[in-house]
């Protein structure tokens, strides 16, 4: 039978300059007609204006529509980090899907969450198998099974999706050099320990760049983010 596609990562799209706000609508729109896989829906931002909340099929997808956005319709985009689908569990037995870590409700009513787990196959070449491997475990991932096919290895592992919409595949082509292939199916939810990270500019919180990460990896994340910001 047929389902429609379901999009499993969601961002925020924001035109650069507000003035811009009704060509992004409507390029959108355009884009929408030759690709029903994508999806959006209005959003507001305090920091940001006037955008779009945006779902695609992957971060190929992402980075798809967003190149055809600034190429065919000359457009200056803001894109806000790429976040999953989290199933929020109400202390009163109510569940309900996050798309957006700013909506996330009083921890004090939360009972748990469960994110989104994927089943990562990733061909690589012998030589670089050591370094596939460590940065697999680094991002929570758990080894189904490892086997040869003359010089190149086929891992397969479970991973949680959260810990691949960042930068994993840049990681897995850098520690590869290029080499590595990469192939992911979703596998269900399972529940975490994640905790929503705020970002204060001059101590107001920027709902903009709030992100859900597993409370072990919350600060170091925080602060990697902390002197980008810096930066710029």
């Amino acid at each position: 039978g047929f389902k429609p596609s379901v999009p499993v990562v969601f961002c925020g799209l924001y035109p650069a300059d507000n003035a811009d706000y009704e060509r992004l609508r409507e390029s959108l729109a355009k884009l929408r007609l030759n690709d029903s896989s994508f999806e959006y829906e209005h959003e507001t931002s305090a920091a940001l204006g006037l955008g779009f909340r945006c779902g695609f099929l992957g971060l190929l997808h992402l980075e798809i529509i967003q190149e055809r956005l600034e190429r065919e319709f000359d457009l200056d985009l803001v894109t806000t980090a790429p976040s999953v689908i989290y199933r929020v569990h109400l202390r009163h037995s109510e569940a309900l899907e996050l798309h957006n870590p700013a909506d996330l409700p009083d921890p004090v009513q939360i009972d748990h969450i469960e994110e989104p787990w994927i089943r990562a196959t990733i061909m690589v070449p012998d030589d670089y198998l050591g370094g596939v491997l460590g940065l697999c475990n680094d991002r929570r991932g758990e080894q189904v099974t490892l086997t040869y096919v003359g010089n190149r290895a086929m891992a397969i592992y479970r991973m949680p999706l959260n810990e691949v919409v960042f930068d994993f595949y840049d990681r897995l082509k850098s520690v590869s050099r290029g080499y590595a292939s990469f192939d992911y199916e979703l596998d269900g939810y399972e529940t975490g320990d994640l905790v929503k990270v705020t970002i204060l500019v001059n101590a107001e919180p920027v709902d903009s760049l709030a992100f859900m990460a597993h409370r072990d990896r919350s600060e170091s994340r925080g602060r990697l983010l902390c002197e980008r910001l810096k930066e710029l």
